[in-house]
């Protein structure tokens, strides 16, 4: 993969859920809402399996969901951090916000 696709990548996944998280927080009110969802987003994005196999046919679905994250690329890792990284942010920023005052968040 191109570096630029990499860098672009990286900085779409930290603004996307450094977004979800804002706007989570100020419609939930709950600061570390998207840090807590992220993992879920996570593996929906990388296991390409259903969700109702986990509850009908979990065996076989975690067995493969184990198998496709160990297959990730470092590519693939640093884009993920990086999103993870813009879910904490949202949550840090919220609460920064709220010590400075603002009551909107």
């Amino acid at each position: 993969m191109h570096i630029a696709t990499v860098l672009v990548s990286a900085l779409l996944f930290f603004v996307l859920f450094f977004g979800i998280g804002f706007i989570l927080n100020m419609l939930l009110r709950m600061t570390w809402v998207m840090a807590f969802i992220y993992p879920l987003v996570t593996i929906a994005i990388v296991d390409g399996i259903s969700t109702f196999d986990y509850v009908f046919n979990a065996g076989e679905s975690f067995h493969v969901l184990g198998e496709r994250m160990a297959g990730l690329q470092p590519v693939d890792i640093t884009i993920l951090l990086c999103g993870l990284l813009g879910a904490v942010g949202s949550g840090f920023v919220m609460r920064l916000l709220r010590a400075k005052g603002y009551q909107m968040f």
